[in-house]
């Protein structure tokens, strides 16, 4: 059996400041299998795949591949000992292009001082075409949606002819047909004896592509099961330590007077003629396929975009958003789907984020208040339930789940009317999806409105008084009654 073992990974532990990320950690993966890796948010997933990649060293403990203790220095030495690393976090250049992040650090060079673009076109022409991906090698990432950049990041991944590649939460953000793709190709790696980390909170696709399950809690491994002799609900149980009943902690609220109307808004190419309303405690939701134009619609709502024609109005009164400015300042925030980008300022601190946007507030007589603002932050991160070492921890080193609740007492901190909540779980555990989803219940409750969008089905379904669908850019369909959502129905709405 010890034959078989492809990587061994041996009582690895790794702290930070003020917390232990990893503590004894052990597992083994086998050639040619699909080895997923399982729990909440902070349980230590990602600090150990950086681990394998060579971003962080391990304090303690040993990496085995193929038999032999090795030393990795970092990702260009992991990538030579046959490593390769899909991150959750994607890690691109947006100013450059498509070809470019591609080739990234290993240049095809016509001598030692010129790069051989010609060639690198032609090989990025090859890989696009393999893969099936219809992209053009000269588009600047700057201008992908996130779903493409992120079938991107797996191309080059790919492209590298690892033998061990890590996937951490590859599907967190491509359409339903994208991820039946990269399944496919993940089916045809293993064949070709490959073999994979995985790592993703979404269960019915862990059951589909996993050979085994290690589940990590608070750092430590808890237990390694094969697939075919667990379930579903065993996994979930082992991952937060508990039974977790009632997913969706929807309450049935009486819905108050329209908070919210956008009439007629319209952006040539973009979207055509969008008309919904919200009313106070109403949580309403848009669904549709990737590239619907929902996200875009509502980050013009946000003011990150323009728009041609149409008219906003909050509180029946007729309001302007042309930034990001005047929509906070009308009472309306956003929790966009690309927390990297859009969410948080990752090097600045736990504190600084949470602020952001209300630091004139604690600003008087030239100087900073800071006792007021640590007192107004530490109220909201208590009733959102932060979890941080400090105020003062950068904001990256928090999991995915405490970044968003971070952006969510932002926006409290704020006051905010309207709440735009663009997939709001997306690389987020089952755990740590109820608590949102707990607090966009208590938004609703205080008599906020509240716009979901999500590409999990169930999620909206879950949570929604009313769903929109929309389908290149324009909505096809308003579903009215929570009582007789389906997803047939949506779906029917999404693509006829």
């Amino acid at each position: 059996m010890a034959d078989n073992i492809k990587m061994e990974v041996r009582h690895i532990s790794k702290s930070f400041p003020g917390v232990k990320a990893l503590d004894d950690v052990n597992f083994k993966l086998k050639k040619g299998t699909v080895h997923v890796l399982c729990g909440e948010n902070g349980a230590g997933k990602s600090t150990l795949m950086k681990i394998l990649y060579g971003i962080y060293h391990q304090d303690e403990g040993e990496i085995i591949v193929d038999g032999k203790v090795v030393k990795i220095a970092n990702p260009i030495d992991a990538r030579n000992q046959g490593i390769s690393m899909i991150f959750q976090e994607l890690s691109f250049v947006s100013d450059m292009t498509l070809e470019e992040n591609l080739f990234l650090g290993r240049w095809i060079k016509k001598n030692a001082c010129l790069i051989d673009w010609e060639k690198i076109r032609d090989e990025t022409k090859k890989l696009l075409e393999k893969e099936g991906l219809p992209y053009k090698p000269d588009t600047p990432l700057r201008s992908m949606s996130v779903s493409n950049i992120q079938m991107i990041e797996i191309l080059k991944a790919v492209s590298f002819n690892a033998e061990i590649l890590i996937m951490d939460e590859p599907t967190s953000s491509i359409s339903n047909k994208d991820v039946e793709s990269l399944i496919s190709k993940i089916e045809e790696l293993r064949s070709r004896g490959m073999s994979i980390i995985y790592i993703s909170h979404k269960m019915d696709e862990i059951f589909r592509i996993a050979d085994e399950i290690t589940i990590l809690r608070d750092g430590k491994t808890i237990t390694t099961l094969q697939k075919d002799e667990t379930n579903i609900d065993q996994v979930i149980e082992l991952m937060v330590g508990r039974k977790l009943e009632n997913q969706y902690p929807k309450e049935i609220m009486e819905i108050g007077e329209e908070i919210f109307k956008v009439e007629h808004l319209t952006k040539q190419g973009v979207f055509e003629d969008i008309n919904f309303n919200v009313k106070r405690g109403e949580i309403v939701g848009f669904a549709g396929l990737v590239g619907a134009g929902r996200t875009e619609t509502m980050n013009t709502l946000f003011g990150l975009d323009t728009y041609d024609s149409g008219d906003v109005y909050l509180n029946r009164k007729p309001i302007q958003v042309r930034n990001v400015r005047e929509a906070i300042a009308n009472g309306i925030a956003m929790v966009t789907e690309d927390r990297r980008r859009y969410g948080i300022i990752p090097v600045r601190s736990v504190m600084e984020n949470a602020s952001l946007a209300t630091l004139k507030k604690y600003f008087a007589g030239g100087r900073r208040h800071k006792h007021e603002e640590i007192k107004d932050i530490s109220e909201v991160f208590e009733k959102v339930r932060v979890k941080t070492p400090s105020l003062e921890t950068p904001i990256k080193s928090l999991s995915g789940g405490n970044q968003q609740k971070v952006i969510l007492a932002k926006w409290l901190l704020c006051n905010s009317e309207v709440m735009i909540m663009d997939e709001p779980t997306r690389g987020i555990d089952v755990g740590a999806k109820k608590e949102i989803y707990e607090l966009i219940g208590d938004f609703a409750k205080n008599g906020k409105g509240i716009i979901m969008i999500s590409s999990e089905l169930p999620e909206l379904m879950g949570m929604c008084d009313r769903i929109y669908v929309m389908k290149e850019g324009k909505i096809t369909g308003c579903l009215e009654n929570r009582e007789i959502f389906s997803q047939e129905q949506i779906m029917n709405y999404a693509v006829s």
